[in-house]
């Protein structure tokens, strides 16, 4: 007696301009090398815009994609939103409603890289917990409050995935393989990819051990790096960070500038720009409230060191800060330009 055979899984790709086609790439892979290491094409994907034809991805590769209308009454096995600049823009009211639908149908939904912001504008991570890149946590957590935001690789929350991008992508879709086909053909796949190592969800977008070229930090840095962090608002003065990792600051200040080439005050200065840089071009925040947020007195004192940092005003920022990397008209950061004191 013959076997039946089993059902195609259909994967939409919802991809946006400038979109990170490496990313969403390494998500597919691994569901065209089970398809060729099984024999059988169990898994079809379809890249989608909302007006459909060619889509430019952030470095300059162009994917073909079928139009939202096209295929909007299809009832997939999984949806993923690959997004990356400027992530609010899509978010129309028929590719909303598209999500709705298929969330209706029983579809796995997923965001990659800020896809997350696009499924919680749509109603669909409330609730819920997810993650995106790190460059835009801090954006994502003010405008999902309703959302617990992992620092996560990926993370699945019922029937919704999310995930920050890069390599994470292929572990996240390596797990989903073996969600369909079992431990042989996706132990097989991720070999075939070179994956040898596929992590699991609670893995850190940014682990603390050996940095990623093998070279070693000074524990004493991290854990100072770790408090600055952790203290963006509130600012910690040097002295009481040294105080807390009972070391001198002229140690401190040495073991900065041996490992990070900037002092303690420079370096904490700017992380705490970086922030809120993130929440200038990717939020609609009051700028008052940024530069609370970022942990400057007054908006003028912020302002001053934002423009030292990046440039540009903040006022200019969010408008050129929404044009995608490549096509900005300014360098990002100067580095030739001193902040002013602490």
């Amino acid at each position: 007696m013959t076997k039946p055979l089993k059902p195609k899984l259909d994967i939409i790709v919802l991809v946006s301009p400038h979109f990170n086609v490496s990313a969403t790439t390494s998500f597919v892979d691994p569901f065209r090398v089970a398809n060729y290491l099984s024999g059988s094409t169990r898994f079809t994907w379809t890249y989608v815009s909302d007006a459909g034809g060619q889509v430019e991805s952030s470095s300059g590769l162009v994917v073909e994609t079928a139009a939202l209308d096209d295929i909007i009454k299809k009832k997939p096995w999984l949806v993923l939103v690959s997004t990356s600049w400027t992530p609010e823009r899509h978010g129309t009211p028929q590719f909303k409603l598209a999500l709705l639908n298929w969330k209706a149908s029983g579809a796995i939904l997923g965001g990659l890289d800020t896809g997350a912001i696009v499924l919680a504008n749509a109603g669909l991570l409330k609730g819920k917990t997810a993650t995106v890149h790190y460059e835009h946590i801090d954006a994502f957590a003010e405008v999902a409050p309703d959302t617990t935001v992992s620092e996560n690789m990926f993370v699945t929350d019922g029937k919704v995935f999310t995930c920050c991008g890069g390599t994470a992508a292929t572990d996240l879709g390596l797990r989903l393989v073996h969600s369909v086909v079992g431990e042989s053909i996706a132990n097989a796949s991720a070999r075939y990819l070179f994956h040898h190592q596929v992590r699991g969800e609670d893995q850190s977008q940014n682990p603390k051990t050996v940095e990623p070229l093998g070279y070693v930090t000074s524990g004493l840095v991290r854990d100072a790096i770790d408090l600055m962090e952790a203290h963006l608002e509130t600012v910690l003065s040097i002295p009481a960070i040294s105080e807390r990792l009972q070391v001198s600051q002229r140690q401190l200040s040495r073991l900065f500038q041996q490992y990070v080439h900037k002092s303690p005050v420079e370096y904490y200065r700017d992380i705490r720009l970086d922030r809120a840089r993130g929440l200038v071009t990717q939020t609609e925040l009051k700028f008052s409230e940024i530069a609370q947020a970022s942990g400057f007195n007054g908006q003028v004192h912020f302002s001053r060191a934002y423009r030292q940092r990046f440039g540009l005003t903040p006022t200019a920022d969010r408008v050129e800060g929404r044009v995608p990397f490549e096509f900005r008209a300014w360098p990002m950061f100067k580095p030739d330009l001193k902040p002013e004191g602490a």
